[in-house]
């Protein structure tokens, strides 16, 4: 088993930044893709980024493409989402996620086993 735990969710101005990061644990180390969610409120859970463990490749949905930037670290079992220039409809509760085994597209949440129990973000205008 994996659990995944949030953190530096919060209140935000718009056009501010925030950090997050999701620590995992329970397996030594996590090498298949992870990923960052958010459910607006009122809304359906929908993908924001993904990164893979070799490779580093990241993917992005383009509501938040060239604003917020996935990141790992693998020797810390870590994933942070960095979060430029927000905006108030990036208003959410953000979740993280990891995949049991390899699984694509990156943006379905069918290929995620592991969640996080999510952190709030909420932007002002």
């Amino acid at each position: 088993q994996v659990q995944l735990v949030e953190s530096g969710g919060g209140l935000v101005q718009a056009g501010g930044s925030l950090r997050l990061s999701c620590a995992a644990s329970g397996r030594t180390y996590i090498t298949t893709p992870m990923a960052w969610f958010r459910q607006p409120p009122g809304k359906e859970r929908e993908f924001v980024a993904a990164i893979t463990w070799s490779s580093g490749n990241t993917y992005y949905a383009e509501s938040v493409k060239g604003r917020f930037t996935i990141s790992r670290d693998n020797a810390k079992n870590t994933v942070y989402l960095q979060m430029n220039s927000v905006k108030p409809e990036d208003t959410a509760v953000y979740y993280c996620a990891a995949q049991l085994v390899y699984c694509t597209p990156y943006g379905d949440r069918r290929c995620y086993e592991f969640w996080g129990q999510g952190t709030q973000v909420t932007v002002s205008s």
